[in-house]
């Protein structure tokens, strides 16, 4: 039989081609898609009592042949009869998939097809196609044959006897890459190695015990025995796990089957990770997966591709903005729903009422697993916050349902180490970190080395100061302050001790106005005007007499540009300011006031600026060489 292809476009293998799938690869997918549903539509049929005689080897085999530069699917599955090869293949985007589950809708298989195209993918890399197809009917079997054109060739082939379908595929030339034996144990490793059916390709070299042939080893009471030589053996090789750990009922999965799985996924990654969230949902929609939470510490990885998105356990993306909150773009693992819609190449998603419901699901369970963590084992959740804050953080900042739940979970830490709830620490702080407009104060620092000098002397006030040091600390003291009423958070360098937490009590000046006026212009024909603005402040005599301190204000909002991603902006482009705070009661101030050599002076006010620039690591270089020289001179 010869016959045209009913179709709407003599075009329609260019379409393919170029068009319909977003890479040339997908064909694998497609076709293999294809030999496991046609193996679970037999399987289906059988325990209707369909099927005369056992199922047997279900497998589905890829076979390559350089030479004759053929690719070949075989599987013995449930087979076409000539009028289902004229209704499915000849009819293109007709389903075999669809047409299927309308007559068998009581039978729970999973099919992966769904818009009859699968199939044609054949001809993004093959310049001829060829099926033999022998129906589990009693029907002869099939020999279809197409060379890209929309004609076909059919006739019956009495020399194919086994049930089941064999696709060849005469790989073109412009695609010889779908020849090579690595590129498609690849392929097959990315796209299906957790379909429900085995699938073999090639073979495999193992050592094993031999039968036959034995060493001589020490048997450690200084005679001999013999143990059995390891020897290669080659054997088929499977690619894929039919039976994925997120398919399993999570009471039948320890910890370490967890982990195993983990490392499954991913072979590269070494670190186990802090804990997972099984996904297992049948209503309102179908959704399954194994969401993990691995270590992230103080930064974001950009890369936004670790949780992988399958149909029926066939991989379909690792791209799932949309489907997955943003925030949970950090988190790694698998979902599975047949639930998500795609388009006819199943490579990109399509937003829908369904998707929100499920993104917002999985948020949901996200925010309970949190949740019960903290309440159940406080102890073991703290224990994991330097490793998941970050992630919470981002999830506050970017999800407005998140944030209400994680307002309850969510820790402070400070730099003593101890932990505590939101409210629990403002419970703590508030009767000394109120200030006069009645604001209560968070004293925070990033770098406990770098700040060790502020932090304590804060301490020394009876203050306590929390550790926050995540990139986005700028972004979330940011929303703590909009989210908690009269709260205002401040870096413990931003200002003088007493002035981070403003009262109306103020430190009596030994200064007078005139001398402070003359002070001033000392100091700052010493320093950079234009990097640092002198401020004359009354501190405790024993403070120290020049201190560096930086706006919250700037700082922060300068920061916070930085992460934005968007661009520095206003305040990113403004260069670095400082303020130089003057302490006018300590005596070394008043000896540079009443210095009248003024190079003794000058060298003095150079050593005290210095110090302070030293103690904040800000006194590099040049700068840091001659102030080493000039202390030593200084001390003899």
């Amino acid at each position: 039989m010869n016959g045209n292809l009913n179709v709407q476009t003599e075009n329609i293998f260019p379409v393919i081609k170029k068009f319909l799938y977003s890479d040339h690869e997908i064909f694998l997918r497609e076709l293999v898609s294809n030999a496991v549903d046609a193996t679970q539509k037999l399987k289906a049929v059988s325990s209707r009592g369909e099927l005369k005689g056992d199922l047997g080897d279900l497998t589905v085999e890829l076979v390559l042949d350089s030479k004759k530069k053929t690719l070949t699917f075989k599987d013995r599955g449930i087979g076409m009869t000539a009028e289902e090869v004229e209704k499915y293949i000849n009819q293109i985007a007709f389903s075999g998939a669809t047409d299927f589950l309308d007559k068998y809708k009581d039978v729970q298989e999973n099919l992966i097809g769904h818009f009859g195209l699968g199939f044609y993918s054949a001809f993004m890399v093959a310049d001829k196609v060829e099926i033999f197809t022998k129906s589990y009917k009693d029907a002869p079997a099939v020999h279809w044959t197409c060379d890209g054109s929309p004609t076909f060739e059919m006739v019956e082939d009495p020399k194919h006897t086994d049930r089941g379908t064999d696709i060849v595929l005469h790989i073109a030339d412009d695609c010889k890459e779908f020849l090579q034996e690595q590129e498609i144990l690849q392929l097959l490793r990315k796209y299906c190695r957790f379909m429900p059916i085995a699938i073999r390709f090639g073979e495999e070299s193992v050592w094993v015990d031999s039968e036959t042939e034995f060493d001589e080893v020490d048997d450690g009471n200084g005679g001999k025995k013999k143990q059995p030589k390891r020897v290669e053996k080659k054997q088929p090789r499977i690619i894929n796990n039919t039976e994925p750990a997120w398919r399993k009922s999570p009471s039948s999965l320890t910890d370490e089957d967890y982990k195993k799985f983990y490392h499954e996924l991913y072979p590269m990654n070494f670190e186990d990770p802090l804990f997972q969230i099984h996904l297992n949902v049948d209503y309102p929609f179908n959704l399954t997966g194994i969401l993990y939470f691995p270590k992230v510490r103080k930064t974001i990885d950009p890369t936004r591709n670790k949780i992988q998105l399958y149909c029926n356990q066939v991989f379909v993306t690792d791209s799932v903005e949309g489907i997955v909150p943003d925030y949970l773009m950090l988190l790694h693992g698998v979902l599975d729903s047949p639930d998500i819609p795609l388009n006819v190449s199943r490579s990109y998603l399509q937003s829908d009422s369904n998707v929100k419901k499920i993104s917002s699901h999985i948020s949901k369970k996200v925010a309970d697993k949190l949740e019960e963590m903290f309440k159940n084992d406080r102890k073991d959740f703290e224990n994991k916050w330097d490793d998941i804050k970050i992630f919470i953080e981002y999830g506050m900042l970017t999800e407005e349902k998140f944030c209400e739940r994680a307002m309850k979970f969510s820790l402070f830490k400070n730099t003593q180490g101890e932990f505590f709830s939101l409210k629990d620490y403002r419970d703590k702080i508030a009767p000394l970190q109120t200030d006069k407009d009645k604001n209560v104060c968070y004293l925070y620092a990033n770098d406990m080395e770098e700040q060790h000098a502020y932090i304590a002397k804060a301490k020394e006030k009876g203050y306590d100061v929390l550790l926050m040091d995540s990139v986005l600390t700028p972004h979330y003291v940011n929303l703590l302050e909009q989210k908690i009423e009269k709260t205002r958070f401040v870096r413990v360098d931003a200002d003088t001790v007493e002035k981070l937490i403003p009262h109306d009590d103020n430190i009596p000046e030994k200064l007078t106005q005139e001398q402070k006026d003359k002070l001033k212009p000392i100091i700052e024909g010493e320093v950079d005007t234009k990097k640092f603005t002198v401020q004359m402040e009354s501190l405790e005599s024993d403070d120290q007499p020049m201190l560096i301190t930086q706006s919250e204000f700037m700082r922060r909002y300068k920061e916070m540009q930085a992460t934005s991603g968007g661009g520095m902006g206003y305040f990113g482009e403004m260069p670095e300011s400082y303020n130089l705070v003057v302490n006018v009661n300590h005596p070394l101030i008043e000896e540079v006031l009443n210095e009248t050599d003024s190079e003794k002076q000058k060298q003095l006010v150079h050593q005290l600026t210095d110090l302070a620039l030293l103690a904040n690591g800000l006194l590099k270089g040049e700068a840091l060489t001659e102030f080493v020289k000039r202390s030593v001179s200084m001390i003899k």
